[in-house]
């Protein structure tokens, strides 16, 4: 019996075969995240919309994890517009208003295809799962 357990997000998949993250006792790091609608599985066009997708897929992830946005030590963000960032603080300051529990955060220039204008991944550390 291996130690890592996938973690899969209902309304986000990948194209290729990788969960949406995977966990080791405590710890959870995820794969990337993207703006991509879970309802229609479409890329939105605007940033806002899509930063609005990544931290809602976030809180899901969390979730599913059987943790909350409090768990998370980093998240690393990637930006076609390195210099636009409105949107990214925007959200971030909605799910991480106290300036003193912040994550630590990285915003990186990128290249993206396929309309995506951010991509996000997550380092997160959750309580112990519970013994079988």
């Amino acid at each position: 019996m291996t130690r890592r357990e996938s973690i899969d997000l209902p309304g986000f998949g990948h194209a290729n075969p990788i969960p949406a993250a995977a966990r080791i006792g405590t710890l959870l790091m995820s794969g990337v995240l993207t703006g991509r609608d879970p309802q229609t599985r479409e890329m939105p066009a605007s940033l806002d919309e899509q930063m609005a997708h990544v931290f809602a897929h976030v809180r899901a992830l969390l979730e599913q994890a059987g943790g909350s946005t409090d768990d998370i030590l980093k998240m690393t963000f990637w930006l076609a517009d390195y210099r636009d960032r409105d949107a990214l603080n925007r959200e971030w300051l909605a799910m991480f208003p106290d300036a003193s529990t912040r994550p630590a955060r990285q915003a990186m220039a990128a290249t993206l295809d396929g309309g995506c204008l951010v991509q996000c991944d997550l380092v997160a550390v959750l309580d112990a799962p519970e013994a079988p």
